[in-house]
Order: C-alpha cells, then sequence, then structure tokens
C-alpha cells in the first residue's frame, strides 16, 4: 500500500474571518471546531501514516489547553509554524516522524473535505508524482483597473480554482522547498511547478469550500449537516 503523510496548516491570522476571541479554525461547526472535521477524516485512513496539524506560536497555549487530548485520542501531532505559509509547511515537513511515500497539504480550514475526494486526488497523485484538487471556474471573470471599471474580461477556458489536499511524491515536494522555499506563493502547487514536474487536476467539490468568513462558516453547516 502506497502511504501517505498530511500536513495539515492552522498558523494563518485569519484577518478577513471578522473578529472574535477565535480564530476561524478553532471556531465550532455542527459540534466541533472546524480543524477537526478533516484531521479526523485524514486521521482514520489505513493509507495515512501520520497527520501533522501546524498552528501558530501564539495559539500553542489554547491549542495545548483545549485539544491535547482529541490529539491524542486520533493520533496527530502539532508543531509551530513560521513567518510565512511556506515557513509553517517547512516546519510540518520537518517535522514528520514517519514520512510516507506521499505527502499531502489540507488547508485545515477545509472542513467538507470527503473520502471520495480524497481517494481520486491520492490516486491521481501516486500515479503521476503531483496532483491538487480544483474545481474549474464556471462564470465570466473580469479584470479590473485601478479605478474599479472593467479592463478586459479574461477567457475562462482552462482556468480552475485550486483546492486541497495538494498532494506530491515526497522528493518533489522536498526538491521544491529546498529550491524555492524562500520565494512568494499562495500554494504548494506553485512551487512544484518551478520545477517544471506536471501537476495534475482533479475536480474538487463546492463543500470542499475554505473557510475565510463567517459567511462561509454559515454555508459549510449546510452542506455538512446531513453528517451529524
Amino acid at each position: 500500500m502506497i502511504h501517505f503523510s498530511v500536513i495539515l496548516p492552522a498558523a494563518g491570522r485569519s484577518t478577513r474571518f471578522g473578529g472574535g476571541e477565535l480564530k476561524k479554525v478553532f471556531v465550532p461547526l455542527l459540534g466541533q471546531p472546524v480543524w477537526l472535521h478533516s484531521a479526523k477524516r485524514f486521521a482514520a485512513r489505513p493509507d495515512v501514516n501520520e497527520v501533522v496539524m501546524v498552528i501558530s506560536a501564539d495559539d500553542e497555549p489554547y491549542f495545548r489547553g483545549q485539544f491535547a487530548d482529541v490529539c491524542q485520542e486520533i493520533g496527530i501531532r502539532y508543531v509551530l509554524g513560521g513567518e510565512t505559509r511556506t515557513d509553517s509547511i517547512a516546519n510540518g515537513i520537518d517535522a514528520l516522524e514517519n514520512p510516507g511515500d506521499f505527502i499531502a497539504i489540507h488547508d485545515a480550514a477545509r472542513p467538507g473535505i470527503d473520502d471520495a475526494m480524497i481517494d481520486e486526488v491520492f490516486s491521481t497523485a501516486a500515479a503521476t508524482g503531483a496532483a491538487i484538487l480544483a474545481l474549474s471556474v464556471p462564470g465570466t471573470l473580469k479584470r479590473s483597473a485601478a479605478d474599479g471599471t472593467i479592463q478586459e474580461t479574461v477567457p475562462r477556458e482552462g482556468i480552475w480554482e485550486a483546492q486541497t489536499p495538494q498532494v506530491f511524491r515526497r522528493s518533489v515536494i522536498l526538491e521544491a522547498y529546498e529550491k524555492f522555499r524562500h520565494e512568494p506563493a499562495t500554494d504548494d502547487a506553485s512551487l512544484v511547478e518551478r520545477l517544471g514536474h506536471p501537476v495534475h487536476l482533479v475536480p474538487g467539490g463546492l463543500r470542499n469550500l475554505k473557510i475565510t468568513t463567517k459567511a462561509d462558516l454559515e454555508v459549510a453547516e449546510r452542506l455538512l449537516a446531513d453528517e451529524v
């Protein structure tokens, strides 16, 4: 069996979530914190060797106090993040104790991932070396000018919105981070693309949305309500 290690980045500042005492990954969603939905799903899979959560140093006292028991129960560990997203992911990679053949990186703020999507992106990565979940963009795209007017209409053919998990052969993601860790990137596929390694797109789903605002949380509650 091919084995996967999973890193769940959760060290962001949640600046767009709209204030409050808790960051978005810690707010309750249908009876459990947002991050725990995906953590449990990955931790329960027989093809997943280990799950590592990456949190901010500022959140460690709260996280340890609130979630130490559940982390032990489901068998996941946490590590502290860095200054940037890539620093945080690199810390997660470095913390792996039993690395699998592949490393999967999944936003802790995407609680709606399901086994069917994981199965598909895992199998595609296993066959090709690199794969991510993504959604084809259905709407008409506009590029704006500085004054807020339309500058141009952007053709939507072949345009996808990246999701996670993003899954890579361990040697590939290690090389990408060794070479490009300190260059700006909004996702891990961007670093692998810079190697010239093809990254395959696997259709994701609307339920795999990333919670960014409180409105997103309300949508997630409706999408996941049938599982409760």
